[in-house]
């Protein structure tokens, strides 16, 4: 049975919204494009007992979603921020329902969410982890690694992560660049833990192609099909050996409900700021393990906030599969908390403090602040 959380509620004073610019260690390519510069929301709750941090992970442009950087930032300081300090005095779990009735802009939503959540945890001197229901204190750690220049070069950049002790490896694929990468990774390392992400790059014509991967033994194979391509999913997961895992379809729990009654998946990859925030995606957590499908933990290139986030999420009993809970320094060489996120034996902590368990390095947050701006009640 789903565990009862609950949290004080805080008394909202405003909302500080900052655009960050932060610079990537390398390009990270998908089949929606590259990115060599993070762009993304950091929020800051401003309450009476103090401030708490969220992130909303959009990206610059409309590619992964149809959230964006500007339209989350507009919607945020003209819509969602208000709603929540004409309430005034407000729990986490509130929030999802005073926003209800805007639609959509889940990613914002859950930036707003996260502040709120961390400024009551931090008031009652309470970690995420233990508020989610963590029953690790350490999580194993995956790597996603991006379309590289060629077989080689993903090769080299295999070896390199495998080297610094990530638990499992996770490559992106496009049309084109599938089979022969996806080959290359298992003829140079044999059987190490390795799925393929393929960021609904593909439709039921490439369903050959496809079924080509099954003979790489992979841990499954991600969102190969359009988000809205439910019932292509079930068709082609009856075609496959290798398990479909979906991402960018599971949008809400219902989502997922539907998702799972179709048998379009059966493994699920949860993202808080996909999914609207850390409560929805508990729910979705608790969904699948009591129907026995495994869920992993996702990532959206987060900083130091989201990072702590999702290593608290992916401690929870049902994230049976590692994660992309990566160190910081697998996209940063500076982040913005003062204790950023590493690597120890292939695993990253759950942050014990109040809260998230971080705290903010003000002069990296100032460095990287592209805009600004405050609304208060």
């Amino acid at each position: 049975m789903p565990i009862l959380r609950s949290s004080h509620a805080v008394d909202l004073e405003g909302f500080e919204l900052r655009v960050l610019r932060i610079p990537l260690v390398s390009p990270f390519t998908t089949s929606f494009g590259t990115e060599e510069v993070r762009e993304v929301i950091v929020v800051r709750a401003l309450t009476a007992g103090g401030d708490g941090w969220g992130e909303i992970v959009t990206s610059a442009s409309p590619l992964y979603s149809s959230e964006y950087t500007q339209g989350a930032w507009d919607v945020a300081l003209r819509y969602l921020a208000p709603a929540l300090l004409e309430r005034r005095m407000v729990t986490a779990e509130d929030v999802a329902g005073i926003l209800r009735p805007f639609v959509g802009h889940r990613m914002a939503k859950a930036g707003l969410e996260l502040a709120v959540l961390d400024a009551a945890l931090r008031l009652e001197g309470r970690p995420l982890g233990e508020y989610l229901g963590a029953v690790r204190e350490r999580v194993p750690s995956g790597v996603s690694i991006g379309i590289q220049r060629d077989a080689a070069s993903l090769v080299a950049a295999v070896g390199g992560y495998l080297d610094e002790g990530y638990a499992r490896i996770k490559i992106k694929i496009k049309p084109g660049r599938d089979i022969a990468d996806t080959a290359a990774v298992r003829d140079a390392f044999g059987a190490i833990p390795l799925q393929v992400d393929a960021n609904s790059a593909y439709t039921l014509d490439d369903i050959d192609t496809l079924a080509e991967l099954d003979r790489f033994d992979l841990l499954l194979i991600e969102q190969p099909l359009q988000e809205d391509d439910i019932v292509d999913h079930a068709t082609l997961s009856r075609r496959l050996r290798t398990p479909v895992c979906l991402d960018e379809s599971i949008v809400s729990h219902k989502a997922a409900v539907d998702a799972l009654a179709l048998s379009a998946a059966s493994v699920i990859n949860i993202k808080a700021g996909r999914v609207g925030g850390y409560l929805e995606a508990v729910r979705i957590h608790d969904l699948c393990r009591d129907a026995g499908v495994p869920v992993w933990c996702g990532g959206m290139l987060e900083t130091g906030i989201g990072r702590a986030a999702n290593a608290a999420l992916a401690a929870l009993p049902g994230f049976t599969l590692t994660g992309d809970v990566s160190g910081s320094d697998r996209f940063y060489a500076r982040d913005i908390v003062t204790e950023p996120a590493v690597l120890e034996d292939g695993h990253v902590r759950v942050p014990t403090g109040p809260g998230l368990g971080v705290q903010i390095d003000p002069v990296a947050l100032d460095d990287f602040t592209v805009a600004r701006e405050t609304v208060r009640r």
